[in-house]
């Protein structure tokens, strides 16, 4: 039956009488199906991929691409009055991930169903996802992200384990996702849920009662964990991840042979992050209550689980009192303090001990020691846990340290994103690029041909135009589509520092109002979320939101520069703004951010990277060059300086630096109290000026300086499509294809 056949006879009637929902539905089933009847990863041995979150976007075409339906269903429903983009729309975005470490989890997922490995994801399946973010007096809102809906893509399944806590035992029941590759095999996505969970008990805003854990648990991703019941709903939602996956391993394992004594023959299972650690103990206590000894459940375990550091930042590894484990799950207590006590019995050093001094249990500490592989997610960044933040571990254990260089799925961040610049690569490069995207290289062919950068700047321009028709639509917001789009759109956290963009923004509204106005317009696109308990994220949120109301109100400013923050940051959102970005802005402070994606994606689109040489930028440079990258700011050695000699005073900068004075003194201007709230941006200009711990002041002149020569490189058009064309090139290598072949060549050997 051919996919019209099928679409007709879901609908039961006429496509073109249908309505875009009732499409979608039909549509999901049809994939659903499909994707079913695709063949499964199989051997011996599998992957388990256990993650807090999986930033999956919307699923639809990201699968009918995989399964080589995408052009003939878009065709069709044109053909009868229908627009995919406008189905697209219909289908809500699943709320289960947050930022660059669950999107990355998602991409994983693809390319190891594109490669034919035999590998799952496990998680947990929020009702509500992280929050939506909505703007009231320009300040964020959060509010419930409901997402599932009668039909999705979550399939019920008859798999349930009871989880026992401190007093109370709930039962767990698995729903999948069908993880299709490209034209390879399904693999799956499980996800755990608890039937009493009760959406209803949530109040104003995302408030609701942290003790009634039957009824909250798999209510929010990250729920508010500022105070203690929040702390320690977040160990109830670890526990109910990992003892439900660890059973679900054994299960399985059990099932294709194993004797559990030979369960690394049978399962690695790779910890993304610090969320998953406790699959260790509990792995280690559900094979001695099957029988085995400690020592040999600790031996086995040890060489099942790897794990992923994804941070440098020391209060991004997770460290909780080990009364709180007592609280939540006694049962885990007296393993951890074994794995502690073998831990001391071996080494001097309590640096590397698992629970420290304060009774407080380090969760990295028990990946590093029982699990075989410790990898960080960039060059740099492995160097650093390496030299600085792990080396206490790493002169104990050097053969377990390996670096995995992030990557993206290059079908969801070009062929579905970006079809216009699709079409212009298959053109001229066929379609081998779309498996293997080091045939990207080839388009160096094309540096000197004046019809092809002519092309990739009209495509540019296409998508910029796109994405001010969005943005009229979901935010009534007017954008110059021949303006310059900067755009940094990435979680919102200090060391980012969206705070230093925003300063070069006032800096930039101060000289249109002297007079010196730039030759092209500037947009100024600003996308993030702060946590809900982040206070100086959330202002500074306030502080974009504030200025987009002072420029975009003055007329003598706002025909040069413009800013915008868009609403609810997703991955729906970033499939607009990406294709449309002239200048990527990844400006985080030099060693502090592990790898960065967004940088990827934006580079794989033809958008010329602004950056200090952090994460993976310091792989964008090597690759494109030094005529197709802008790097300022201090180096990650000095930095690391820095801070081990405590001797930035960012008032210093601040008093010598008239343009960082008057940047500064802005944000308590007269103009700024007008729209905004004195309390917020007067505690954010003191934190500048008192604090500063991500050093936006030390890098300031050095980052305008750098973005006024971008934005004058610009306007030699056949000059920077040049600059498009090879960061396109060589953004092969950072395919999550590439990142997963390396993964289990090295660590999972699948």
């Amino acid at each position: 039956m051919d996919i019209k056949e099928k679409l007709q006879q879901k609908l039961g009637k006429e496509i073109a009488g249908a309505s875009d929902k009732e499409i979608y539905y039909s549509l999901l089933e049809i994939v659903q199906e499909m994707a079913g009847e695709k063949e499964r990863g199989g051997g011996k041995k599998k992957l388990y991929y256990i993650s807090a979150e999986f930033l999956i976007g919307k699923l639809l075409s990201n699968n009918m691409i995989n399964l080589g339906l995408y052009d003939e269903v878009r065709d069709l429903l044109a053909e009868n009055g229908k627009d995919i983009c406008e189905i697209e729309e219909a289908e809500p975005e699943p709320s289960l991930g947050n930022g660059g470490l669950g999107r990355l989890a998602a991409c994983f997922l693809d390319s190891a169903a594109t490669l034919g490995l035999n590998g799952d994801g496990i998680g947990l399946n929020y009702h509500l996802g992280l929050f939506k973010q909505e703007f009231e007096n320009r300040c964020q809102k959060e509010v419930p992200n409901p997402w599932m809906e009668e039909k999705s893509w979550l399939i019920r399944t008859e798999v349930t384990y009871p989880v026992t806590f401190k007093g109370m035992t709930l039962n767990s029941r698995m729903y999948d996702i069908e993880v299709t590759g490209y034209n390879n095999i399904t693999n799956k996505l499980h996800l755990f849920d608890v039937e009493t969970v009760n959406e209803g008990i949530v109040g104003d805003g995302i408030t609701f009662d942290k003790e009634d854990i039957a009824k909250n648990l798999t209510l929010f991703l990250y729920p508010d964990d500022s105070d203690e019941d929040g702390r320690l709903l977040r160990i109830y939602q670890q526990y109910f991840m990992v003892s439900n996956g660890a059973r679900l391993i054994l299960d399985e394992c059990t099932a294709r042979g194993s004797n559990l004594y030979d369960l690394p023959d049978y399962a690695v299972i790779q910890i993304n992050d610090t969320h998953p650690t406790m699959v260790i103990p509990e792995l280690i206590r559900l094979l001695t209550k099957r029988g085995m000894e400690m020592d040999d459940a600790i031996d086995v375990v040890s060489r099942t689980c790897a794990y992923t550091n994804h941070t440098i930042l020391a209060e991004a590894l997770e460290k909780w009192p080990v009364e709180y484990f007592k609280r939540v799950v006694p049962q885990l207590v007296p393993i951890i303090e074994v794995l502690d006590d073998k831990v001391r019995r071996k080494y001097a050093d309590e640096k590397v001990y698992i629970i420290d001094a304060a009774d407080t249990v380090h969760m990295a500490h028990i990946d590093i020691h029982y699990g075989f592989s410790v990898n960080g997610v960039a060059s740099l960044h492995s160097e650093i846990l390496k030299k600085n933040e792990l080396n206490h571990f790493y002169k104990i254990y050097p053969e377990k340290f390996n670096n995995k260089t992030n990557g993206i799925t290059f079908r969801r961040w070009l062929l579905h994103c970006n079809p216009l610049l699709t079409g212009l690569l298959d053109d001229v490069l066929g379609t081998e690029y779309h498996l293997d995207s080091s045939k990207l290289e080839q388009l160096m062919n094309f540096k000197e041909d004046k019809a092809v950068l002519e092309r990739l700047l009209k495509i540019k321009r296409e998508n910029k135009k796109e994405l001010c028709q969005y943005l009229k639509e979901m935010q009534g917001v007017e954008l110059n589509p021949d303006s310059i789009f900067d755009i940094q759109a990435k979680r919102l956290h200090e060391y980012k520092r969206q705070q230093m963009n925003a300063l070069y923004v006032i800096h930039k509204y101060l000289e249109i109002k002297a007079g010196r106005v730039p030759d092209i317009p500037v947009t100024v696109i600003f996308g993030a979320k702060a946590a809900p308990a982040y206070v100086i994220a959330k202002d500074i949120i306030h502080l974009i939101l504030c200025l987009q109301e002072v420029i975009n109100q003055d007329p003598e400013v706002n025909p040069y520069l413009q800013v915008v923050m868009v609403e609810n940051y997703n991955v729906t959102m970033a499939e607009k703004l990406i294709p449309a970005c002239d200048i990527s802005e990844q400006i985080s402070l030099a060693s502090k951010e592990a790898s960065g994606t967004g940088n990827m994606k934006f580079m794989l689109n033809g958008a010329v990277t602004l950056g200090t040489e952090d994460g993976a930028n310091v792989e964008i440079h090597r690759l494109a060059g030094d005529d197709n990258i802008f790097i300022f700011g201090a180096s990650s050695d000095e930095v690391i300086r820095h801070y081990e000699n405590k001797d930035y005073v960012s008032r210093d900068f601040y008093n010598r630096d008239e343009d960082i004075r008057e940047a500064v003194d802005f944000i308590t201007s007269d103009k700024m109290l007008a729209v905004g709230d004195k309390e917020s941006l007067n505690r954010l200009k003191q934190e500048l000026l008192n604090k500063d711990w991500f050093m936006s002041l030390l890098d300031f002149e050095t980052y305008a300086k750098t973005k006024e020569k971008a934005l004058k490189v610009y306007e030699n058009r056949e000059g920077w499509a040049k600059k498009m064309l090879v960061n396109i090139a060589k953004s092969g290598y950072f395919s999550s294809d590439r990142t997963i072949e390396e993964y289990n060549r090295d660590i999972w050997k699948l």
